[in-house]
This record gives structure tokens, sequence and C-alpha cells, in this order.
């Protein structure tokens, strides 16, 4: 079934021609049509499955995944008032806990994009994961190396430490992702029609069990068995 039509691309196209309250508010009923109903519905099947199929453990409702359309523009030079794109994160956490991976996602105009991992760990969750990988260094390797997740994602990404302790400079020399501070990967597309797919919701699966693998060794990492 197409959960969007391409009406989402009309009123995203439109909203960016007209980013403010007014206009925003006189088609809030498209809005609530066209994008956040069927991207609600969406995000409800997607979890379903997933709980279904690969985490029963993913209690997680919809409102909790989903970030909110209005922009924070407290610090920013750009004023408009809302984002071009609609996202969410689909992990046991939600958008409000970082120290979890999942699966985010991100609909907008020509802008897909999927991806997981850990994005912003803090220095206790970063530990463990070097931990981890330390231990596990040919896993990891293994994991990394998977026909599927290099199909699609080709690498895990993040920016790195200049220095790291000491007690993973060997380790570091094996393998020199261990010097991250984010661990993420993620697959951008800009074909439009994406979003009417017939078989989405089959499609952003693909992507969420080629980087299963991953994202469950990062948890074992992040979620220790006295937490």
């Amino acid at each position: 079934m197409a959960y969007f039509t391409p009406n989402f691309n009309h009123f995203f196209k439109d909203l960016a021609k007209n980013n403010h309250k007014e206009w925003f508010h006189a088609n809030k009923k498209t809005y609530l049509k066209e994008v956040k109903n069927p991207f609600y519905q969406f995000l409800q099947d997607l979890i379903a499955h997933i709980q279904t199929h690969h985490d029963p453990e993913l209690f997680l409702e919809v409102k909790n995944a989903v970030f909110r359309i209005n922009r924070d523009i407290r610090f920013s030079k750009d004023k408009s008032l809302y984002k071009l794109q609609v996202g969410a994160v689909v992990a046991r956490g939600g958008r409000k806990n970082s120290q979890i991976p999942g699966l985010y996602i991100q609909f907008g105009v020509g802008e897909i994009w999927i991806g997981g991992g850990l994005y912003a760990p803090d220095k206790e969750h970063l530990y463990r994961v070097r931990k981890q990988i330390a231990a596990q260094p040919d896993k990891f390797k293994q994991l990394l190396q998977d026909a599927d997740f290099q199909k699609i994602y080709g690498q895990l990404s993040g920016q790195q430490h200049k220095r790291i302790p000491k007690e993973f400079k060997a380790a570091f020399a094996h393998q020199p992702l261990i010097a991250n501070k984010q661990f993420y990967f993620m697959k951008t597309y800009d074909d439009e029609s994406i979003i009417s797919r017939e078989d989405l919701l089959e499609w952003v699966l693909k992507h969420y069990r080629a980087g299963l693998a991953i994202n469950q060794f990062l948890m074992e990492a992040v979620v220790s068995k006295d937490d």
C-alpha cells in the first residue's frame, strides 16, 4: 500500500515558498491529511513490524518517535519556522534518548535519509562502545564487511577524537574507528517518487535489516547488565 501521495511533496514545495505561520495555519488540514497522518500510520506499522520480528522490547509510541515540524530558531540565523521534512527515531528510547541505537528516518522533497547507529553518545556510553570494539575486534570488522551493510551504507561514520585513552591505543592500531566520537551510518536519496512507493514499508525495512547487526552490537555495548 502507498502511505503517501504526490501531495506530500507538493505540500513541502509550497511550504518552502511560504515558510511562515499564516500560510501553515491556512494549510493545516492539508498538512494533517497529506503529511502528518500518513507519516504516523507508516511509523505505527513500522514499529509494530520491528517489535514483532526483531525487537520485542521496542515499546514505543509514535508520538515519542517523531520530531516536531517546528524549527528551533533561537540560535539560528535562518528564522524559517518549519522544517521541510518529517523525521523520526525508531529506537527503545525514541527521539529523546540519544544513547540508544536505532533507526533514523527523514522524508522530505528529494531528501530521503535512512540510517542508524549512535549519533551522540555521552562519555560513559562512548567508553562502553570502545570497550566492546576492543574486546571483539574481529566481530566488529565482520559486521562492517557484511554484504547488505556494504551495499546500502558502505561505512560507519562519525567525527574522531585526535587523542584516545591509553587503554585503547593498541586496539586503535587494528581498528581506527575506535577513535570515533560517533558511530552512525546513513543512506540518502534524492528521488522524489520514493515517498509514493507501494512497497515503502518493506523498502525501509530492508534498510533497517541491513544495519540491524551493527545496531545490536552497539546496543550490547551501551546497555550493560546492571542498567
